[in-house]
């Protein structure tokens, strides 16, 4: 899992392709066109605002938009990316060319509602926890092609990072066990993933059931997600496989809850005393946050 707000990420070659097919997409051959009834010369001063409160994401990326659209422009940050803002804060200045300046607008934009509305979504499910212990993270629900950027917002935003893709770390879902036979084939499947995975592989089994999750701490899993859990079915699930773990001598398995977790239901997940939630609501359902980008007058 990589945690932390590395601003490298948005030199990475995905994201500059990115980049180009969101220029491509929204310029075409033409360019635009509307902008040519603004004179060759003229210059102009903006602000990011965000219209409502939330947390900043994603200002890094909307710059090199800038720069890649308008070369000469200007792009002065005002907040970090993790930073929250109030309804009608500034989060940036941008000077330069009145034209290249509007036509990296939409772009420039699209990418920081877009980030800043995980962030700020996060931010809130981590607020709900508050003081307790259990960590949120992400999932793999993320928008084909956005998934380093969505996981960088949700960092962003106090949260975590799940797995970032199928090559890092070992899942085994309800569909895998299906193929063996179910959930009492557990202890074969985390063995055959032990055998078969990268040396260090994190193993992690999801499960339905308290039965489930003792044959998954009793194989070796490294985390046992707990899908789909009542808060009163999790506290006895992660009571029993505690005390299970300290009857065998053994350290218990991380306990991570997951399945339908939102905003409201997140706290009550979290006294139940598991280790980690993960919830694909942060990015598959996050609303874009409201961010424009208001001319001032030049001085």
């Amino acid at each position: 899992m990589t945690q932390g707000l590395d601003e490298s990420l948005f030199d990475d070659p995905a994201v500059r392709q990115l980049i180009e097919l969101s220029v491509e997409e929204d310029l075409g051959e033409e360019g635009d066109v509307t902008s040519r009834v603004v004179p060759p010369g003229a210059r102009c001063r903006a602000e990011v605002v965000y219209r409502e409160g939330g947390v900043a994401a994603g200002l890094p990326l909307a710059e090199r938009v800038l720069k890649r659209i308008e070369p000469e422009a200007r792009f002065e940050r005002l907040v970090a990316d993790g930073q929250r803002l109030p309804a009608g804060g500034v989060a940036a200045r941008i000077e330069g060319p009145a034209r290249g300046v509007l036509a990296a607008e939409r772009l420039l934009l699209n990418f920081l509602q877009r980030l800043s509305g995980v962030a700020t979504a996060t931010r809130r499910f981590v607020d709900a926890i508050g003081e307790l212990p259990a960590q949120l993270l992400d999932t793999r629900k993320t928008t084909p092609g956005w998934r380093a950027l969505e996981k960088y917002a949700v960092r962003a935003g106090g949260g975590a990072n799940h797995r970032m893709g199928l090559y890092d770390q070992v899942l085994i879902k309800d569909n895998h066990l299906v193929v063996h036979g179910g959930e009492s084939a557990v202890a074969e499947v985390v063995a055959l993933a032990r055998r078969e995975a990268p040396a260090d592989t994190p193993v992690e089994v999801e499960v339905t059931t308290l039965q489930g999750a003792l044959a998954a701490a009793r194989a070796g899993a490294d985390i046992v997600l707990l899908d789909n859990f009542s808060p009163d079915r999790l506290r006895e699930t992660v009571d029993r496989v505690r005390a299970d773990a300290r009857e065998r001598g053994v350290d218990p398995p991380r306990l991570e809850a997951s399945g339908g977790i939102e905003q409201d239901t997140v706290r009550r997940v979290a006294e139940a005393g598991v280790d980690r939630i993960s919830t694909g609501w942060v990015t598959h359902s996050a609303p874009a946050l409201d961010i424009a980008l208001e001319f001032r007058e030049l001085e």
